[in-house]
């Protein structure tokens, strides 16, 4: 299950203290369209359419005493050693530090499949970082054709199939590589596609899918040379033609996506702006299909659990299920300890066991399929917020954050 989400602004997060600190001084368009990238025909568009912890006393007290226990013995012992204690010693992630600016919110990650241990990571201010250990470490990578021009590129999704890979960006931009990302070439693309790409898969040799947030999917078989319209038009437009059909909310749309999901089968869920109801579309389906929240609080996000079934997330911090597989509206509500911060994402290691992340360090996991969840307390002195949990295969995970917040599974 794969993510393209688009994140706020984290920016009010409260700096927490930590041990090592001390230690070591977040169309109305009637037929498919078929474009070259420099000979693109723009799609009707809507009208209304535009553009989208602090430590308690307890725990301060804990933290400082430990540092200064560590610091009296570190003339014996030196601040490198193992015999020094660490707050996430039982924890089963570790804290990643990266070569980038405070301040940049990371979004997507992914690795080559023939070889797990080289991977990119992507976020805002033009953010790329790759690793070839797996992800332990990381160095910056920049791109020519970007660094030529004016804009800071936001690189939203990253997917490989093979040695082929694809990243996708705002402004509008498209990289493809096929020698494993050690080079990549810009695919030009029209200034008239509808929205901004969001999301990008990698479906086979010289072929992907992309998505913009106003639900515009788009495939090509080409390398990129041109692209064929999988959706007759926007959403936008479907719910100007539907707005009769008793979706609650459909009229307030802004015409953007909050977050796009895909499952493995090619199915994807949708957020509408305002989180008050939610789209699926089915690869042959000519148009999203809307559907109401059973729920009462705004939804947040939405995505694929590894047994086909749905999860949701509402604002808040309420995790949902679906009752059982498929596309439904039918949702029970699962208790967890967010303790009153919001959860944004949900990542499946395997069929049994998920983890979820969100606000101020939240990080919870289930080993029952999601009918109970326990807090971890990896994150709980990391001032940031936790966007996105991502498992390359069930050895390999991440937790992607604002201000270059990354977290290594170690199972």
């Amino acid at each position: 299950m794969v993510a393209a989400k688009l994140v706020p602004d984290c920016s009010n997060a409260i700096t927490a203290i930590k041990p090592s600190s001390l230690l070591n001084s977040l169309f109305n368009h009637r037929h498919p369209i078929l474009f070259h990238s420099r000979n693109f025909q723009q799609p009707h568009r809507s009208s209304n359419t535009i553009r989208a912890s602090a430590l308690n006393r307890r725990d301060f007290i804990c933290d400082t005493a430990t540092a200064a226990a560590a610091l009296s013995l570190a003339p014996l012992i030196g601040p490198d050693s193992t015999s020094i204690a660490k707050a996430d010693d039982l924890s089963e992630w570790e804290r990643v530090y990266l070569p980038i600016d405070p301040g940049v919110v990371l979004l997507d990650i992914a690795f080559v499949p023939d070889d797990p241990s080289h991977g990119f990571l992507l976020g805002t201010r033009q953010t790329l970082l790759e690793t070839k250990d797996g992800g332990s470490t990381w160095v910056s990578r920049s791109i020519s054709s970007a660094e030529d021009e004016d804009f800071n590129y936001r690189f939203n999704a990253i997917s490989f199939k093979g040695k082929e890979g694809w990243i996708v960006g705002k402004p509008a931009i498209l990289l493809h590589t096929s020698d494993s990302g050690d080079s990549w070439e810009r695919i030009p693309l029209s200034a008239e596609l509808p929205g901004d790409m969001v999301y990008i898969k990698a479906t086979g040799e010289k072929s992907a899918e992309m998505v913009t947030d106003e639900g515009a999917i788009y495939i090509t078989s080409n390398r990129g040379y041109n692209w064929r319209a999988a959706v007759q038009e926007t959403v936008s437009a479907t719910l100007n033609r539907t707005v009769s059909s008793g979706i609650s909310g459909a009229s307030y749309y802004t015409g953007t996506f909050n977050t796009v999901n895909r499952s493995p089968d090619g199915n994807y869920v949708a957020v509408s702006s305002r989180g008050n109801f939610f789209l699926t579309w089915e690869p042959g389906q000519p148009y999203w299909q809307p559907h109401n929240r059973s729920v009462a609080r705004r939804i947040q996000n939405m995505g694929w659990r590894a047994d086909g079934g749905l999860w949701l997330l509402v604002r808040g911090g309420g995790l949902y299920l679906s009752k059982g597989t498929g596309i439904t509206e039918e949702f029970e509500e699962i208790p967890v300890q967010s303790r009153g911060f919001g959860i944004l994402d949900v990542g499946y290691k395997s069929q049994d066991e998920a983890w979820a992340a969100g606000g101020s360090g939240i990080l919870l996991k289930t080993t029952n399929s999601g009918k109970s969840w326990s807090r971890d307390k990896a994150a709980d002195n990391i001032a940031a917020n936790l966007y996105s949990v991502k498992f390359i295969n069930d050895r390999q995970g991440f937790v992607l954050g604002n201000d270059g917040v990354l977290l290594k599974y170690l199972g």
